[in-house]
């Protein structure tokens, strides 16, 4: 019964509106059915740009975004005496867990072992995956069913853009509606599965990072308004150029419309990140693979990570090679990687 109720009330108003209802406890403490183990690998993503900072038609932002194959977050929780944290970026972890534990009312007799994080602040999305991971766990050990969702507005997460959420629940290339009056967490407007030949050639700067948090908030408080007109012209181009190409999987189209939304965001937030990219050197790797003729390139929220997208692994592995051989000596390297077309893993014993 408590669910049936829970679900007729998602998607209205926000976290605080049913902390009010009494409906943000998840259930009594005696009816938790605790597991032996359970596991999360939650995706990395990349995103690709918004669509209208300054919400023109009523709505802020509006993102795209793929989610990654071979980066990701991954979580162990097993049975503890008291909470127990080991492994990587074991500081984070302990924040969000005392976090989500408190506000669920959950025991913490737990053990959360991270095998593996996704790099902080490059781009990838390791905040949201890492609280989205570190929830889903919690809530299927000790047997509740809370949505991914709720995890993420309790934990802070969507606040702009709803790319990692989706990646979390659904991977493939999403699209989110950004934020309107009564938002939760930007809405999921579409999912397209990436063809599987399609590479991702990442570009990373070990000595360099992107914006976040207060300094993030900070960027988009000195930003002026986004132009209507590009924010007109990004969705026209997405929904009629972009959209159908992936579906049809017409690569250098595709490839086109991405092309479009880095330019008008790169511009965007020159003044606030000194360039259109966050890294000098990242900057010329990609001016380099322009050079080469692709154009399927930018960076990935604030950077400092950047990407190319390539039509098959054999090209990506070439392309690879001649940015290693330009660049050797330099803080950059270089991965390929695969978009992941499903969310993320959850098993349990």
């Amino acid at each position: 019964m408590y669910w049936q109720r829970y679900e007729r009330w998602q998607g209205v108003g926000d976290c605080g509106k049913l902390k009010n209802m009494g409906l943000d406890s998840i259930a009594a403490k005696d009816t938790f059915v605790r597991r032996n183990w359970v596991k999360v690998q939650a995706p990395a993503r990349l995103h690709l740009g918004f669509l209208d900072p300054s919400g023109w038609l009523g709505r802020k932002f509006g993102s795209v975004g793929v989610a990654l194959e071979m980066l990701a977050t991954e979580i162990e929780i097993t049975p503890a005496q008291t909470l127990t944290v080991t492994g990587q970026d074991t500081q984070r972890v302990i924040k969000v867990t005392r976090k989500l534990l408190d506000q669920l009312e959950l025991p913490d007799q737990v053990c959360i072992h991270v095998t593996a994080s996704i790099p902080p602040h490059v781009g990838l999305g390791s905040g949201t995956q890492l609280a989205l991971g570190v929830g889903a766990a919690l809530m299927r050990f000790w047997g509740q069913g809370l949505d991914v969702r709720r995890i993420a507005c309790l934990s802070g997460r969507g606040e702009r853009s709803g790319i990692g959420i989706a990646a979390f629940e659904r991977g493939g290339f999403v699209v989110d509606g950004g934020r309107g009056e009564v938002t939760i967490t930007p809405p999921l407007l579409c999912r397209l599965p990436v063809p599987e030949d399609w590479h991702w050639l990442l570009v990373f700067d070990d000595w360099s990072e992107g914006l976040s948090g207060r300094r993030e908030l900070l960027a988009f408080q000195k930003l002026p308004p986004f132009p209507r007109e590009a924010a007109a012209d990004l969705c026209h181009r997405l929904l009629i150029q972009g959209l159908p190409a992936l579906a049809e999987e017409r690569f250098e189209e595709f490839c086109a419309c991405l092309a479009t939304i880095q330019q008008a965001n790169g511009e965007y937030f020159t003044p606030v990140q000194r360039g259109r990219y966050a890294s000098p050197l990242v900057a010329s790797a990609l001016a380099w693979l322009q050079e080469q003729g692709w154009t399927g390139l930018g960076q990935s929220s604030w950077g400092p990570t950047g990407f190319c997208l390539l039509p098959d692994r054999e090209t990506a592995c070439q392309v690879k090679e001649g940015l290693e051989a330009n660049f050797v000596g330099t803080s950059l390297r270089f991965q390929i990687v695969r978009s992941r077309n499903t969310g993320a893993t959850i098993l349990e014993g």
